[in-house]
C-alpha cells in the first residue's frame, strides 16, 4: 500500500462498523463456496443485504441530526436480520456448514448488539418522543448475547 496517510473518518473508528465489516468478509469468503446456480440468487441476497449493514452505519454517522443517524442505525439493524435470514436459509439448504452457521451467527448477535446500542445513544439523546417501529432494535432490553 501507498505510503499516503488517509485521513480516519468517524464510521472507521465505530466497533459496530469494525464488526460489521469483519460479517461482511466472511460472508463473502462462504458465499464464494455455493453452487454456482446461486450467483444470481442467494449468493447475490446475502451480499448485498451484508453489505448494506456496514454502509448505513457509515452514512448514518454522517448525517447532522441524532433522529437521523438513529434511522439510518435502524435500517442497518434491519439490513443485518435479512443477512441472518438469508445465512438461515443456506444452513437449512446445507450450503454452510455447522461450525461456519454457528460463528455466522455469533458475529450477527455481536453486530446486532453493537447497533442497539448506537441506535440507544442517539435516541435516548434526542428531544423528540420515541417512536415505536415493533422491532427489537428499538427494545432497551434487547441483548441477543443473553437469549
Amino acid at each position: 500500500m501507498s505510503e499516503y496517510k488517509f485521513y480516519t473518518y468517524g464510521f472507521e473508528k465505530l466497533e459496530a462498523w469494525q464488526s460489521a465489516m469483519k460479517l461482511t468478509r466472511k460472508i463473502y469468503q462462504i458465499s464464494s463456496q455455493f453452487p454456482s446456480a446461486e450467483q444470481f440468487g442467494l449468493i447475490s441476497q446475502m451480499q448485498r443485504s451484508v453489505t448494506s449493514v456496514g454502509s448505513n452505519i457509515a452514512e448514518g454517522s454522517a448525517r447532522k441530526s441524532k433522529k437521523d443517524r438513529a434511522r439510518f442505525y435502524q435500517i442497518a439493524f434491519s439490513s443485518l436480520m435479512e443477512t441472518l435470514n438469508h445465512v438461515i436459509l443456506a444452513e437449512q439448504l446445507t450450503y454452510v456448514q455447522e461450525h461456519d452457521y454457528l460463528e455466522l451467527r455469533k458475529q450477527i448477535d455481536e453486530v446486532a448488539r453493537l447497533l442497539n446500542g448506537l441506535y440507544l445513544s442517539q435516541r435516548s439523546e434526542m428531544s423528540e418522543p420515541s417512536i415505536s417501529y415493533g422491532s427489537e432494535l428499538l427494545d432497551e432490553s434487547f441483548s441477543p448475547l443473553d437469549s
